[in-house]
């Protein structure tokens, strides 16, 4: 079994795994009710917004490694336009990711390991954040949805296999 790399494939892999990230912030947003962005569910737990915000700023730490420079975005005024922002910083990404990988500064596996699943966490987050607002997302199963690398904005795809069947939590337990 081989060891190289082949970049090509690793390009493939991480612009996907940004498109799955763009699918599922926007399954976390699509449809939630007015102020979800500014939804607290306890003191010291980030809003939606604030999420959103984080995920930028760890999606624009990854640029750096690709162009140099920092990056520390200002939080944006509304949630629409921080989403709208989040978007624009996946395209460019994934742009960087295709022309500039690899490099010295970082491999794709730590460009997977670190801020790439930090976000996907986050996305994960805003979900629960939903269930806990009282509007929770309904599921599906993700093995058949509809992600195309070249899509990272904000008009995904509707659930391809949406699962009729919620798994709710026990209540008494």
């Amino acid at each position: 079994m081989s060891h190289e790399h082949d970049p090509a494939t690793e390009h493939h892999l991480l612009r996907h795994y940004l498109a799955t990230l763009a699918y599922r912030t926007q399954k976390a947003v699509r449809g939630a009710p007015e102020g979800f962005g500014d939804y607290r569910a306890a003191k010291g737990v980030r809003t939606p917004h604030e999420l959103v915000w984080h995920m930028t700023g760890v999606l624009g730490y990854a640029r750096t490694f690709l162009l140099g420079g920092v990056w520390r975005p200002e939080k944006e005024t509304s949630f629409d336009d921080e989403i709208h922002r989040f978007h624009e910083l996946l395209e460019d990404l994934s742009r960087l990711i295709e022309s500039e990988m690899p490099t010295p500064e970082i491999s794709a596996t730590q460009l997977l390991q670190g801020p790439l699943s930090d976000a996907m966490t986050h996305a994960g987050q805003i979900i629960m954040l939903r269930r806990l607002s009282g509007s929770p997302v309904p599921p599906e199963n993700f093995v058949m949805a509809k992600i195309d690398a070249a899509n990272l904005g904000p008009d995904q795809s509707p659930p391809a296999a949406p699962d009729d069947v919620w798994n709710e939590p026990d209540e008494d337990a």
